[in-house]
């Protein structure tokens, strides 16, 4: 599934800048607040696929 494929590769995208955003660094939690925002938007994706994939094998 392309949308959970996308998901992964933010939440592995994001995971630097936590590092550096736990040790201080103030840009680097701005760009992780940011990357969650992206996250969040990603994984409402996820939901809406799986729940098309249900109802079309309902049908």
């Amino acid at each position: 599934m392309q949308e959970y494929e996308q998901l992964k590769s933010l939440v592995e995208a994001a995971a630097e800048d936590i590092a550096k955003a736990e040790g201080g660094n103030k840009a680097a939690g701005t760009r992780v607040r940011k990357s969650m925002q992206d996250i969040k938007a990603a994984a409402q994706a996820v939901r809406v696929k799986v729940l098309e994939l249900r109802d079309s094998s309902q049908g």
